[in-house]
């Protein structure tokens, strides 16, 4: 099994592409190792000491680096836990914690009467920005509406990542208030 490895804008961070679907629909992003409990191989790849990210998208996982640590140093590692995991077809997630429920307080109630509007942004956020971000490891998740705004969380390569900012501002806020002149502003949660 080869395990490919592609470079994020985000220079902590590093896509790693087993050749096989990891997850079969949408993404889970872990920031803590507590977080990782819920999966043996992200709970793996935190207990190396060196990781403070993981991120399963469709086809790759990708993995943030603590700082002050060398790719060089730690790749070789993340490798083989991705190789011994991915080799024995152990699953994914324990049975028990599968599923994922977004905590409310990262969530904000859409108004009924930007219904439109609210379906709007999701479908441009799902086929424009999302499968863009995907191809740098990383996923940008809808959180909500209000009044102009657009409430978005990044995860994988793209949380941390420098150049964040820059795609929110001038890449995602561009695109939507393109689109969708309600929004004036798009912000990260």
């Amino acid at each position: 099994m080869l395990i490919e490895t592609e470079a994020t804008p985000n220079p902590a961070t590093l896509k790693f592409l087993p050749g096989r679907v990891v997850m079969e629909a949408g993404t889970r992003d872990f920031a803590t190792p507590e977080e990782a409990e819920a999966s043996p191989l992200a709970e793996a790849l935190f207990g190396l000491g060196d990781v403070t990210g993981v991120f399963f998208g469709r086809d790759f996982v990708s993995v943030t680096a603590a700082p002050g640590v060398a790719w060089h140093e730690l790749k070789p590692d993340v490798l083989q836990l991705l190789l011994d995991h991915f080799s024995a077809a152990m699953p994914l997630f324990r049975p028990a914690v599968a599923g994922f429920a977004v905590p409310a307080e990262e969530t904000f109630a859409d108004d009924p009467a930007d219904a439109d509007i609210v379906a709007q942004i999701r479908d441009l956020i799902d086929t424009r920005v999302r499968p863009a971000v995907a191809n740098d490891g990383g996923d940008i998740v809808y959180r909500g509406f209000d009044k102009g705004k657009v409430y978005l969380r990044m995860q994988g390569a793209c949380s941390g990542c420098p150049s964040s900012s820059a795609t929110l501002k001038q890449g995602i806020e561009q695109l939507l208030r393109y689109y969708v002149p309600e929004v004036s502003e798009v912000r990260a949660v």
